[in-house]
């Protein structure tokens, strides 16, 4: 069995398709913070893109991971130095595999802190993109303003400490720039929250300010944060991926990701230092991104919990299986009609029902195994960005939030109950999932976190219609039933 290593790449060809340019040419213009399967997928394989075509062999990544957690795929891709396979399952069954070769280096800052700091301040390193999560910008739900009482971010603060936290690292990074007459980086948010690069700027500005207000100023006079919408669905890779290219293949890879056809990406052309050629791979760089990422996560991203949540109460494993339910599909549909639709901005170029249709066909795609407990995952991340403010804008607009508030009471017993109907326990991961647990003594003490729900925790009508489902659920009323009675609703 071949070892996927770049010696071996040569024999590979044969068998997949690969890097066709000379990676010992590359330079590492771009740094990622936060390397998992999305960025994989999705920014890695543009850029793959790009190096193909011979064009922009200046853009190579290198990964950078700051976290101790981070040494599993560090170990991995420095093993296959940044090699990967990328295995793209489409709903007719068919499968494509490329080798991406875009990653060429990695660091473990954890381990190794200078060196990431040497990296980040380098004059070729250009674009700093991140994808560290929604709670890996530290602010509070409650007021959107950082959170300074974060212990990694006060040892941070101190003089002459090593960094932990990105925000440390990127403000000690800048300080070198400037300091060595360097031009300043571009930071790239790749996560799904709303206005990703507006809160980036704010949170690592508001780091910068209060550590050295000199770099401050000159982050704010040279960097700039271009807010971005991104979309793959890339689920987490399983056992079968590795079997799939040993089997089908007949090469070890000790990290292939597995992904759908659909990519989209679109940036607003806002950049410090140089971007690579991004419209030549499809791309859309355009002067103004929210109304496409308000689309992408109320609609998207909001309907992957629409049906995850339910859906893991229920006691469906996948996200297909829920839509593969006529209940649950016709049920997620009307959350995006009734209640997400609404509160979208008009979108240059996209046609909504046509949009909403295509998020059905991939949300139903069989071959695209996408767990409902990644959907789950760091829901106290997510959910305040794709359901609250929905929420919230149509109870200000006197509008319908009958399936919104659902989801929110289901949420409550996914936490209270750690079970699904059947009675088999739920892998719950969330940074906060004790103190959700905690909080779900009682319907009203699980909302009463105000950072967390921010004015949902205190709007009469949220409370009224929030409590009328978890009343129903209380009294042992099933998820499926209870979809069905607003279907019907829907429907006079």
């Amino acid at each position: 069995m071949i070892r996927l290593e770049p010696k071996n790449l040569s024999k590979l060809s044969q068998r997949v398709k690969g890097p066709a340019y000379d990676r010992a040419l590359t330079k590492q213009g771009i740094v990622h913070i936060g390397v998992g399967g999305f960025h994989r997928s999705h920014q890695a394989y543009i850029i793959q893109q790009l190096l193909q075509q011979g064009i922009d062999l200046d853009w190579a990544i290198c990964g950078l991971g700051l976290r101790k957690e981070d040494f599993d795929l560090y170990k991995k891709l420095n093993e296959q130095k940044g090699l990967y396979s990328l295995i793209t399952r489409h709903p007719n069954g068919k499968i494509d595999t490329e080798i991406i070769g875009a990653i060429t280096a990695y660091i473990w800052g954890y381990e190794t802190p200078e060196m990431a700091l040497e990296k980040l301040a380098n004059y070729e390193t250009k674009i700093v993109s991140l994808t560290i999560t929604e709670g890996g910008y530290n602010f509070s739900r409650n007021n959107r303003e950082f959170d300074f009482t974060h212990p990694d971010v006060l040892h941070d603060l101190n003089e002459g400490n090593t960094p932990k936290t990105v925000f440390g690292y990127l403000t000690e990074a800048a300080r070198r720039r400037m300091t060595n007459g360097i031009p300043s980086f571009t930071l790239m948010s790749c996560d799904n929250i709303e206005h990703n690069g507006d809160i980036a700027k704010k949170m690592f500005l508001a780091f910068a300010e209060r550590k050295n207000k000199e770099v401050h100023q000159w982050m704010l006079k040279n960097m700039h944060f271009p807010n971005s919408m991104v979309d793959r669905i890339t689920p987490t890779t399983t056992q079968e991926d590795i079997n799939y290219i040993n089997d089908h293949h007949h090469f070890t890879d000790l990290g292939p990701v597995t992904c759908e056809p659909f990519i989209q990406w679109i940036i607003e052309d806002k950049f410090s230092y140089g971007r690579p050629s991004f419209d030549k791979v499809g791309v859309q760089i355009v002067s103004d991104v929210t109304p496409y990422e308000k689309m992408k996560l109320r609609l998207l991203n909001a309907g992957h919990s629409v049906l995850g949540i339910p859906g893991a109460l229920h006691g469906y494993t996948t996200i297909h299986e829920c839509m593969l339910d006529p209940v649950f599909k016709t049920f997620m549909r009307l959350f995006m009609d009734i209640e997400a639709t609404p509160t979208l901005d008009p979108v240059p170029g996209i046609e909504l029902d046509n949009y909403k249709q295509t998020l059905e066909e991939r949300f139903g795609n069989i071959n695209i195994k996408d767990s409902v407990e990644r959907i789950c995952s760091e829901s106290s991340a997510k959910l305040p960005t794709f359901l609250f403010e929905t929420i919230s804008e149509n109870i200000d607009a006197g509008r319908s939030i009958s399936m919104g508030a659902f989801i929110i009471s289901c949420w409550f017993y996914y936490h209270q109950r750690g079970m699904n109907e059947e009675g088999k326990p739920l892998r719950i991961i969330d940074q906060m999932a004790n103190k959700l647990k905690i909080n779900s003594k009682s319907p009203i003490d699980f909302i009463s976190n105000l950072s967390l729900f921010g004015k949902l925790s205190t709007n009469e009508i949220f409370i009224n219609a929030y409590l009328s489902w978890t009343k129903k659920l209380d009294k042992g009323s099933k998820v499926r039933h209870l979809m069905i009675e607003i279907i019907q609703d829907c429907s006079v």
